[in-house]
């Protein structure tokens, strides 16, 4: 277990015990006039038996299987401290206890009742510490086990993002491909804003997360960029609503679905009709994205690299922060996507 968690349960155990013995002596002082050292000595012998259950029994017994071995010293431990208990620190005199047990002769069983008592608060300081060590042991599993889980999501997503980022890039290289190929006087214009769209990956989308309005601003680049390059590009509409200042959002969650339109968004004629809208209110992100479903053909050993792994990021990121529909008609193709997103 890690330092700091060790300090907090020493704490934890010393105010506990501070409690046990300050309460019996502050109530005990105004009715015996004194500080009795056998009550001391008796709370000393508790504290010890939760110890032995706490530290050596459940661990190294218990915990491990051996389980008739554990009953066989419990018992052992509860006897032998009983009777050293009730030999070398007799149990001091019970004297409001006496006085209401005067009818002990017609009740016999009832007159050993005070020695009963002692042996029943042993075995109650015994079983607490052997409580305490299992939940202690759970907390350890549990603990552990989120250990494993969060280094299990963080190389996912690693994986992930390195499979991300070259599809992003092959998809954008592409397109300025096109208008230097064409000859296309957008080209110089197209190259800076790929610049931009490049230096925002490498600096940006590195950190665990980024403000909205960085990611934003970076779809807006990719827009710009894929506008250059298209045919008509006059039905391609974006629209940024809401306040986004101050919020956050895991990096490059929402441009594989505006990749994915803009990838099969042109018809048989060269029209491309993409409509993007992303809407911020308070802490919720919508987004919706429509395109038509051309004639572009997908390579299935290929496609939908980015759109696959965005959904596992999804569910890694924003399990129970998400909500997702994706409607595939023959026509037309829809994704609609809501984030719970992260204010600063």
């Amino acid at each position: 277990m890690k330092k700091g968690f060790r300090i907090k349960e020493i704490w934890i155990h010393v105010i506990i015990w501070l409690c046990f013995f300050t309460l019996p002596i502050v109530i005990a002082i105004p009715e015996l006039d004194q500080i009795r050292l056998d009550f001391i000595y008796r709370g000393l012998g508790s504290v010890g038996l939760f110890y032995i259950n706490y530290l050596l029994l459940v661990p190294r017994l218990l915990l491990k299987k051996k389980n008739l071995l554990y009953i066989i010293l419990s018992i052992g431990v509860l006897v032998s401290f009983n009777y050293l208990l009730r030999n070398f620190y007799p149990i001091p005199p019970l004297e409001r206890l006496d006085k209401h047990l005067e009818f002990e002769n017609e009740f016999p069983p009832i007159k050993n009742l005070k020695y009963v008592l002692p042996a029943i608060f042993s075995f109650v300081f015994f079983l607490l510490g052997g409580i305490f060590s299992l939940i202690l042991d759970f907390y350890k599993r549990d603990q552990i086990a989120k250990e494993i889980e969060a280094k299990r999501t963080e190389t996912e997503l690693r994986f992930l993002k390195t499979q991300l980022n070259p599809h992003f890039l092959f998809n954008s290289l592409n397109s300025v491909y096109s208008l230097v190929r064409n000859k296309s006087n957008e080209a110089p214009e197209a190259v800076i804003t790929l610049s931009e769209l490049m230096r925002y990956m490498l600096y940006e989308a590195n950190q665990e997360i980024v403000f909205l309005k960085k990611e934003i601003d970076y779809i807006k680049n990719y827009v710009s960029l894929q506008r250059l390059r298209l045919t008509n590009s006059e039905q391609v509409k974006l629209l940024i609503k809401g306040n986004y200042e101050n919020k956050k959002v895991y990096p490059l969650l929402l441009i594989s679905f505006i990749e994915n339109a803009f990838k099969y968004g042109t018809d048989f004629k060269g029209n491309t009709i993409i409509e993007i809208t992303i809407e911020v209110i308070e802490n919720k992100l919508m987004m919706s994205i429509s395109n038509i479903i051309g004639t572009y053909k997908k390579n299935e050993d290929s496609s939908g690299i980015g759109l696959s792994n965005i959904k596992n990021r999804l569910e890694l990121l924003y399990k129970d922060a998400h909500t997702l529909n994706i409607k595939d008609d023959k026509d037309y193709y829809k994704v609609d996507l809501t984030l719970t997103l992260m204010l600063t």
